[in-house]
């Protein structure tokens, strides 16, 4: 297995991936090392498969993540001819019941900016992410060297998709109180440039002081992705901005947005309660009534 793990690495399935996954698939391989490293490739079974996974049910998201690697690395076996039968073919995962990372609501946004005003480093952060809509790697990254007028330009690490985005003007007045000569917007404490871990650490802090536990900056690139659905674009306009190749993930955002839109205008079309006109009637007879009997006073 380690031998085998060694191999990948020199694929081009492998080097020709972003840095950022290149660091998760090492993550998982190397835990794989660590555990099974001396152990023969031919000899993993299927039964051996759904052991390793079965035993991780509390943590099913890594699970999977690690039912991913494996079958990665038995693809690279097939090639290298280490095995005829692909031990993983067919195990399933664990079922995803969750919706991701948590999208950011208005108030969430509201709060976050109340605790953190326009000038801070936190407000910053949210600013870029929020405004351009994209993944906190390539926020990081993000500097007046990217500006042009009113367009800044993204080179998203994840996919290599180039990006030209007209600023927000929100994001044009939280750029305006940054130093025009750091290479980037976003720098540690010591003026070194974020690692998109050591940014993430730090943004969870931010806003735990907001009191949004949870919150994330990936939720931040959701909610950007919900206000543009929200606003009625359609699912390319939203992916022209988000970078997303895929469109399911963003058609998830104006499925969603549509939906309380055409259920808004759907439940407007409903026919009143049958007692409404009644009611509406009642009061006019009452004073009529009430007329009557003043007049039959005053005639007696």
């Amino acid at each position: 297995m380690s031998a085998l793990i060694a191999s990948y690495y020199q694929t081009a399935e492998f080097t020709g991936t972003a840095a950022s996954t290149q660091n998760t698939y090492r993550g998982i391989s190397e835990a794989l090392r660590r555990e099974h490293g001396t152990k023969l490739v031919a000899d993993l079974t299927r039964a051996h498969v759904k052991a390793m996974i079965g035993k991780m049910s509390k943590t099913p998201a890594a699970a999977n993540n690690r039912l991913r690697m494996l079958r990665i690395l038995m693809r690279t076996a097939l090639d290298l001819e280490w095995i005829k039968v692909d031990p993983t073919d067919k195990v399933k995962g664990f079922s995803k019941k969750t919706d991701g990372f948590h999208t950011w609501t208005e108030d969430e946004i509201a709060a976050y900016e109340t605790r953190h005003p326009i000038g801070t480093k936190a407000r910053l952060a949210m600013a870029l992410m929020l405004y351009t809509g994209q993944r906190r790697g390539d926020a990081v990254r993000l500097g007046w060297k990217d500006v042009s007028g009113i367009k800044i330009a993204v080179r998203q690490e994840k996919t290599g998709t180039r990006l030209k985005l007209k600023m927000h003007p929100s994001l044009v007045e939280a750029l305006a109180m940054t130093d025009i000569g750091a290479p980037s917007f976003l720098r540690t404490e010591f003026k070194k440039e974020f690692s998109p871990a050591g940014f993430g650490n730090w943004f969870r802090d931010r806003c735990d002081e907001a009191g949004l536990p949870q919150c994330s900056a990936h939720g931040l690139r959701k909610a950007a992705a919900r206000r543009l659905a929200e606003a009625g674009n359609s699912v390319n306009l939203i992916a022209a901005v988000t970078g997303h190749l895929s469109l399911k993930e963003v058609e998830r955002y104006t499925r969603e947005a549509d939906q309380e839109r055409m259920a808004a205008a759907a439940v407007d079309t409903m026919p009143e309660r049958s007692d409404r006109k009644q009611e509406i009637v009642q009061p006019a007879q009452e004073v009529g009534h009430t007329k009557g009997n003043s007049d039959d006073k005053s005639n007696s």
